[in-house]
């Protein structure tokens, strides 16, 4: 599982996508399965979850690898492990303890999704040993599902992400798009592999190939166990596989967060219910999308239905999510010792000192610093 599950898959865009070979599975897949095999016992890397084959450890690791780098999440899945050391543990948590341990990992819905599917496990009395019992619990997709079941119950099941399809289509020099989950051409060839009686580490092997040798950019082909059988690198040009389409900018936004102060230094901090951005989260209460000219009085009016006194600019914060490329202006409000303000569209209001901030985003730490200095 070495990996940071995200969908970075490709190399340069070439000028002109190149032709797909023909689908089906790779050739010699038994051989190709064996030459993983071979370098993966000796080149993998030592990390905690490859200690067990315990499928709640093989479960939480996937979903932390998922949009994070290995080396950040191996602390977070040490500390996880102790904390919730099994699903009756997790399943028995608070939200807010889940997202405590789970703060700086990002993608906040990663660790709601473990609670809830966790829940649904203690309820069934068991893990689910199959991908198409796994695919049914809420988080995992797909790739989850295939990994979590060829890792933990030997099912042979294809477990495809960035990392095993960009080794795939340039295995086949097969001209995949990227993101791959919907490549017909590429979750077949991995099928045909992750068979006999390691699949899970097939799976790992590709993962792991993908992740430290047959990158995205500048491929170590002379240390690949497949170049022998790579049609990519025999054709002298791997970068070109797989294709990734053009990327989209992040759409510019521009929002108001309010810090609402009291005379002990508290600020009043909120958090809503649902989906959406920062969803149960505790945050500055913000408001929707607005013009970057509106003015943050008639802002504030809005979201709390009557006017903030003492309100002034404290900074200016920028954040990039993955398609938002979001402008934060953080004012705050010198209110008193008033208490009741209701932000509209939150359902829980609490005061906050300073040095008792609950477990926030990256996006909320920022404002943080600028409000609290």
């Amino acid at each position: 599982m070495a990996r940071a599950r995200s969908s970075d898959g490709g190399g340069n865009t070439p000028s002109a996508r190149p032709s797909s070979a023909p689908s089906g599975p790779v050739a010699d897949a038994t051989a190709l399965r064996d030459a993983l095999l071979r370098w993966f016992d000796g080149a993998k890397r030592p990390l905690p979850w490859r200690e067990t084959a315990d499928p709640y450890a093989v479960w939480i690791s996937e979903i932390m690898c998922q949009q994070t780098r290995v080396d950040t999440a191996a602390p977070y899945f040490r500390r996880w492990m102790a904390r919730f050391p099994d699903v009756a543990a997790l399943a028995a948590a608070s939200e807010e303890e889940v997202f405590e341990l789970w703060q700086g990992l990002g993608y906040y819905s990663r660790a709601r999704n473990l609670r809830r599917a966790a829940a649904d496990i203690h309820a069934r009395g068991g893990f689910p040993n199959t991908a198409d019992e796994l695919a049914t619990l809420p988080g995992i997709g797909r790739y989850s599902a295939g990994a979590i079941a060829s890792i933990a119950f030997r099912q042979p099941t294809p477990a495809v992400d960035g990392n095993v399809a960009r080794v795939l289509s340039r295995v086949l020099a097969h001209g995949a798009t990227m993101p791959s989950g919907g490549d017909a051409t590429i979750w077949d060839a991995a099928a045909s592999v992750a068979t006999g009686t390691r699949p899970g580490d097939v799976n790992q092997a590709l993962m792991e190939l993908g992740a430290t040798v047959c990158k995205p950019r500048a491929p170590i082909c002379r240390d690949c166990p497949l170049a022998d059988r790579c049609a990519a690198h025999a054709a002298g040009d791997p970068e070109t596989y797989p294709v990734r389409p053009p990327r989209t900018a992040p759409r510019p936004e521009t929002r108001i967060a309010f810090a609402l102060r009291r005379s002990d230094g508290a600020t009043l901090m909120a958090r809503r219910s649902g989906g959406g951005l920062l969803s149960g989260l505790w945050q500055y209460p913000m408001s929707p999308p607005v013009d970057p000219n509106d003015g943050a009085g008639a802002v504030a009016a809005a979201l709390f239905g009557q006017p903030l006194p003492g309100l002034g600019e404290a900074g200016v914060v920028e954040h990039t999510f993955s398609h938002i490329q979001m402008r934060v202006v953080a004012m705050v409000a010198e209110v008193g010792d008033a208490s009741e303000w209701t932000p509209a569209g939150y359902d829980e209001t609490r005061w906050v000192r300073p040095g008792e901030l609950p477990p926030r985003s990256r996006l909320v730490a920022k404002l943080a610093e600028v409000v609290l200095g």
